[in-house]
């Protein structure tokens, strides 16, 4: 069957991942040669971008494009996925929330409501609209391609800060700390209930579900889906409600979501996985008109990304992001906060 969602692809699979094993009877040949040859569709210039980004690999260990690959070489490449041919972007003048900015990248702190990249359903008003407004000549935006700079995506109604490559070497570079999983990502969730144990590690493979294919569901045995491992720890507990955070290991579509769901903690409002119903509490008029003023006030999933970390590519430095809570959040939880207090 095929895919009729294409908008929600893991984060993994904006990446090719190849492995190679240099047969024995390979003389000696420089490494970006022999991958022009293994490679298809892979320009010289992607795989220098890639070599020189250590996102190639040979037996473990990072080379130059001088090296020459020796029998049973084995020789791993990440590459960020070349341009899909499709609806040509068009700029959009697009108001950006900027956090940092330099020749190779910029850190964007993106709003609820504003979908990442053209898909089915939503071809204008995206960010990537607003990137191609922006900024010119981003990598992988050619002949149409849907996702320029992008190494990583969050979703619509989810807010937080989102790293933008502007380079071919930024983006090779950001798509090896992605696939290595070294990139540091915080999240804050507000979930219904109270966690137990308060801090711990959700482990389970997440697919899509094989009731509804518009959301994910975990699969505990892995059976299907995908391996994937979310870190969390209650900052704040309001009874009927807690704050959450969450670091991500991997980067499965709707993982946060579908991972506190599965522990029994749908995140507050969260139409997609039962967050949108009172799920603690009592049935008393005066409370469900609490909860629905709620909804209100946040009328989205409540989740933030909230710092975001990685190794610039040029520099080699940490680079260390942090955001506040969005005030449709913040004023949800004062709200809460004030419940608990007088109830």
């Amino acid at each position: 069957m095929p895919d009729i969602f294409p908008e929600f692809p893991d984060e993994e699979d904006l990446y090719e991942h190849h492995r190679f094993e240099v047969d024995r009877g390979q003389g000696l040949l420089r490494v970006d040669k022999y991958l022009m040859h293994k490679l298809q569709n892979a320009t010289r210039s992607r795989i220098q971008s890639a070599i020189e980004s250590s996102s190639v690999r040979v037996n473990g260990q990072a080379v130059k494009s001088s090296y020459r690959v020796k029998p049973l070489d084995l020789i791993t490449v990440a590459l960020a996925h070349p341009p899909r041919e499709t609806t040509e972007v068009v700029p959009e003048n697009i108001p950006l929330n900027v956090v940092f900015e330099d020749d190779e990248l910029m850190v964007v702190n993106k709003p609820a409501g504003l979908v990442v990249h053209p898909a089915h359903g939503h071809w204008s008003g995206t960010l990537v609209n607003g990137l191609v407004f922006h900024l010119q000549n981003l990598p992988t935006h050619r002949n149409g391609a849907i996702r320029p700079g992008l190494v990583h995506r969050i979703d619509k109604d989810t807010s937080g800060l989102l790293v933008v490559a502007k380079t071919e070497f930024s983006m090779a570079h950001l798509a090896r700390q992605f696939f290595d999983h070294s990139i540091e990502r915080t999240y804050l969730a507000l979930v219904w209930g109270e966690l137990d144990p308060p801090a711990g590690t959700i482990t389970g493979h997440v697919g899509r579900s094989t009731r509804d294919r518009r959301v994910m569901d975990v699969y505990p045995h892995g059976d299907l889906g995908k391996h994937a491992v979310t870190h969390y720890q209650t900052l704040k507990s309001l009874r009927y409600v807690s704050l959450v955070r969450c670091n991500l290991e991997t980067g499965r579509t709707h993982q946060i979501r579908v991972h506190l769901k599965h522990k029994g903690h749908p995140l507050f409002n969260d139409p997609d996985y039962g967050g949108d119903r009172i799920l603690k509490g009592t049935v008393f008029s005066r409370y469900r008109q609490f909860v629905e003023n709620c909804f209100a006030l946040c009328p989205r999933q409540a989740l933030h990304a909230k710092s975001l970390g990685f190794v610039h590519p040029r520099t080699d430095q940490w680079m260390q992001f942090d955001s506040d809570l969005p005030a449709d959040m913040a004023a949800v939880i004062e709200k809460w906060e004030g419940y608990v207090n007088h109830d």
